[in-house]
């Protein structure tokens, strides 16, 4: 099965649909009218089918067990054609695209052989996905260009060469990914001075992303929150809880971080762990639904 453990629980909503064609007007007026032999068939077919989407992981061995929060089966009848509809919700790590599509599967042929003793030309057309939202699957098509970052490392150590930076660099590749650029990437030492002068300098360049690395947790030389929250203007505290929540559902010593977010200017300024591990867990936990914020931030909706 495909590893899931970084994605995030969100609402995923899928849609599919399934086509049963009879061949003739009576099986319709049969079906209307409740006289089929077998019995109602809308009425097994849709208990069929939500069978169908609760047991789909028993059945497709790549499909992960789910929490199934709303299945809803409607039918719709087109002159000799049963169009069936079938939605799945759930709010978990991966979709529900295949649930649904079993869903509607099952339906159909729940359908087909409740028909068939009175109708031999009963058809089963186009299984199809209709739609499917949630997840990070929202924001692929999604480019963010016209925001440019800047990424500071803060360390002692890295700032006097004995130790090489992986967190910065890491930063900067999973910006790539968004068309991010970084225009500024420098390391600094540990200190509170350099620290809040060189956000305030970046806050006043094209910078609209700026995210520091290192100095969140609770050693004595760690001081990043301490030099940036008096400059921060608009804290954002749901930021860090989301990033917290998720380490802490992977390690148990995240919520020993004291990073914070918020806005200086029109800057967002970001603290995350000084490990690449670290990094590659709030990035997974924010991005890129944070992205958001700069539309939120220019009074946009969307």
């Amino acid at each position: 099965m495909v590893n899931i453990t970084n994605k995030s629980n969100t609402l995923r909503i899928a849609i599919a649909m399934a086509t049963v064609k009879v061949s003739k007007v009576e099986t319709i007026e049969a079906i209307e009218q409740r006289k089929i032999p077998k019995g109602d068939v809308f009425e097994f077919a849709r208990a069929a089918g939500l069978l169908g989407v609760k047991k789909t992981s028993d059945l497709i061995p790549d499909c992960h067990p789910l929490p199934i929060e709303y299945t809803a089966i409607t039918y719709e009848i087109e002159g000799l054609e049963i169009h069936i509809t079938v939605e799945v919700h759930t709010i978990y790590k991966t979709g529900v695209e295949v649930e649904a599509m079993h869903g509607a599967s099952i339906t159909a042929l729940t359908m087909y052989d409740m028909l068939k003793p009175i109708d031999k030309g009963v058809e089963i057309q186009n299984i199809r996905l209709l739609k499917k939202s949630g997840g990070k699957s929202d924001f692929k098509k999604s480019q963010f260009s016209e925001i440019k970052a800047a990424v500071m490392v803060c360390s002692d150590s890295i700032f006097s060469g004995k130790n090489q930076d992986t967190s910065g660099k890491h930063i900067i590749s999973l910006l790539e990914q968004f068309g991010i650029e970084t225009l500024k990437y420098e390391v600094l030492p540990d200190e509170i001075s350099a620290i809040s002068v060189k956000a305030l300098e970046l806050c006043q360049a094209e910078n609209q992303l700026l995210i520091f690395t290192g100095g969140t947790g609770l050693s004595p030389r760690d001081v990043t929150p301490d030099a940036l929250s008096p400059l921060i203007e608009r804290k954002i505290e749901g930021i860090m809880e989301t990033a917290r929540w998720y380490g802490q559902q992977r390690m148990p010593y995240a919520m020993l971080s004291r990073g914070i977010a918020g806005f200086i200017g029109g800057t967002l300024v970001l603290t995350f762990p000084g490990s690449k591990n670290g990094v590659e867990e709030y990035m997974n936990a924010l991005f890129p639904q944070i992205l958001h914020l700069f539309n939120v931030n220019k009074g946009q909706n969307h």
